[in-house]
């Protein structure tokens, strides 16, 4: 006699507790945020799957605490485990404690995707080294965000969670000039801005050049009023302290004072 198919068993013998601090809630739904979370399961996964199950991508992770210990990504979670997940911390240093990755972040350069390429200019033009281009594809993306250790700065979430992606941010706002100021906040990057020391165009440093050696390059009114120019060491393009530049320093006083918000 043919037995009857038997239904699978969907039962949980395990569960754990969850909870994910600051800015990692965004990616919660409302009703989760800053709340202890369950998450059931059988046998013994690893612990990055119930962290991403909850929409949280691993990349914007930088701490995980396990009963109170620091654990990696290939923790295998145990019956009744309290798991407490944090952001990446710049305001101090947890390299004693981390244990996702070789060490925490701590170097200051992004690789932005195709959806933020005003914010990329905005970040050169406050020197921070900024890879852009409207050619980049996401598996283009990941791949110099790890060989170049770049965080990865973008407005699609599905992004990062690639699993190659170490270091990664969702910007929230929608305006570049907010966007500047969340990515400034969020990294803590007040002390480290150095204006005009990238060309906005490519990312190239730029250095002090003799008028003369650029003068072919000047329009007429340029050659005649100005005298300090820069060049950038990639592109070639030419800069010089004209009115933009007392423009741009008035736009942006706020940020080059460090009492942006």
């Amino acid at each position: 006699m043919t037995q009857p198919p038997q239904k699978p068993n969907c039962r949980f013998e395990n569960s754990a507790e969850f909870r994910f601090y600051e800015e990692l809630n965004d990616f919660l739904r409302p009703a989760q945020r800053k709340h202890t979370l369950i998450y059931r399961f059988n046998g013994n996964p690893g612990i990055k799957d119930p962290i991403e199950v909850f929409g949280v991508p691993h990349s914007e992770v930088d701490l995980i605490l396990v009963n109170g210990e620091s654990v990696g990504f290939g923790y295998q979670l145990e019956n009744a485990d309290r798991v407490a997940v944090y952001p990446v911390f710049e305001g101090f240093d947890i390299a004693p404690i981390i244990k996702l990755r070789a060490a925490p972040l701590r170097r200051m350069a992004f690789v932005v995707d195709v959806n933020l390429g005003k914010l990329a200019k905005l970040l050169r033009l406050f020197g921070f080294d900024t890879v852009f281009t409207n050619a980049l594809n996401d598996t283009e993306i990941a791949a110099i965000s790890v060989e170049q250790q770049r965080i990865v700065l973008t407005r699609d979430r599905r992004l990062l969670f690639a699993k190659a992606i170490i270091h990664g941010y969702w910007v929230r706002a929608v305006d570049p000039l907010q966007q500047l100021a969340e990515v400034i906040q969020r990294f803590d990057l007040a002390h480290q801005l150095r204006p005009f020391c990238r060309c906005t165009a490519c990312n190239g440093l730029i250095e002090p050049v003799e008028k003369q050696a650029v003068l072919d390059l000047l329009a007429p009114k340029t050659r005649l009023y100005y005298e300090r120019f820069y060049r950038c060491q990639v592109c070639g393009k030419v800069y010089w302290e004209g009115s933009h530049i007392d423009h741009i320093r008035q736009r942006f006083a706020g940020y080059l004072s460090g009492t942006a918000t």
